[in-house]
């Protein structure tokens, strides 16, 4: 297996690229699009648990637009093979002051219409010491 293969990590260097610009500007059927549309994806996020495609877009839907802007950190995209990757940062948004920092993870798979992410976890902790 090729780990972190140049052009495969350039496609979902590129894909990331446009879900970070759709979250933060809540563009939500893009956000949708970049979302495996089927019952075993799954997204833990900071105050819920989402289970389906359904479910995902439902809390999209209804989630407010405000508040969405932030800046990431020691981002890490890995590439296995040419049909798996992993994208993981750290962000900083101006509600949560310098007191938390907020944690991001998308497992993303090549699926006949693109790169779509299948799993995602976002948490939000206490800043550690540094």
């Amino acid at each position: 297996m090729v780990i972190n293969d140049p052009d495969v990590h350039a496609e979902v260097s590129a894909a990331f690229a446009i879900y970070e610009k759709a979250l933060t500007t809540n563009d939500v059927e893009t956000l949708d699009a970049l979302f495996w549309n089927a019952p075993q994806t799954i997204r833990y996020g900071v105050t819920e648990n989402l289970y389906g495609f359904s479910e995902i877009a439902a809390f999209r839907a209804g989630r407010s637009p405000m508040g969405l802007e932030r800046t990431l950190e020691r981002t890490v995209i890995t590439t296995y093979g040419r049909d798996m990757a992993t994208a993981s940062t750290l962000f900083r948004r101006a509600s949560m002051g310098t007191e938390k920092i907020g944690r991001q993870m998308q497992t993303w798979a090549r699926m006949p219409e693109g790169w779509r992410v299948v799993a995602a976890h976002v948490s939000v902790i206490a800043t550690p010491a540094a």
